[in-house]
């Protein structure tokens, strides 16, 4: 599961990706509304963390825009405002939870496991705009659902599973139903070139998304 923390204080907001990495979430941090739309604008999110007293644009503020452009990612506020006007305005833009600080950062975990569950039960890879839906086997570019083969979704699959990692030749060639070198670096340069995709050709070893 991918989150997006906004939060100004850096020292808080290294802390809580600490902490969620910790618990096996992937989490990218900004420090205000213009990293916000810029790492959203690059990148899908299962979930953001906003924090609403941010200097220049609040976290509503950066919600309501998302939402006007059709970004249904839910969101999640901290805040240490606790008036209701603030409150009812979050959840008018679609917020999912609002927690107060100072907060234990196991419960941002809980309250988090309460919405979505545990980050393993998520069966979605993720690779800049690239969503792989394992369960539905659907493939999508920034939101948009793609075609694509039985084989070449598998491959990606295994790179996108071991992203950093070498995947060794024989284990890609067991995905294929005709197995061959060319068949193999065929399938890879479609991928490579449809996705702009940085996959490596590691000689003898394999191939590796970076």
């Amino acid at each position: 599961m991918e989150i997006l923390l906004i939060e100004d204080d850096e020292l808080l907001a290294q802390s809580l990706k600490d902490f969620l990495e910790s618990e096996g979430f992937k989490v990218d941090v900004g420090y205000d509304a213009e990293e916000a739309l810029n790492l959203t604008f690059d990148k899908s999110y299962d979930l953001y963390l906003f924090d609403i007293n941010l200097k220049g644009e609040s976290g509503l503020q950066i919600a309501k825009e998302l939402k006007e452009a059709d970004d249904k990612t839910p969101v999640i506020f901290i805040t240490a405002l606790t008036d209701l006007e603030s409150i009812s305005q979050a959840f008018n833009l679609g917020a999912v939870d609002y927690i107060k600080k100072p907060f234990h950062p196991q419960e941002l975990i809980l309250r988090i496991r309460s919405k979505f569950g545990k980050p393993e039960d998520h069966k979605t890879l993720k690779y800049g705009v690239i969503e792989l839906d394992l369960q539905n086997h659907l493939l999508k570019v920034r939101g948009q659902p793609q075609t694509i083969g039985e084989i070449q979704f598998k491959i990606l699959q295994k790179l996108l599973e071991n992203k950093n990692s070498i995947v060794t030749k024989e284990d890609l060639l067991s995905i294929m139903r005709n197995p061959s070198d060319v068949a193999l670096r065929v399938t890879i340069n479609k991928l490579k070139n449809r996705f702009e995709l940085p996959i490596k050709n590691i000689r003898s070893r394999g191939y590796i998304l970076e």
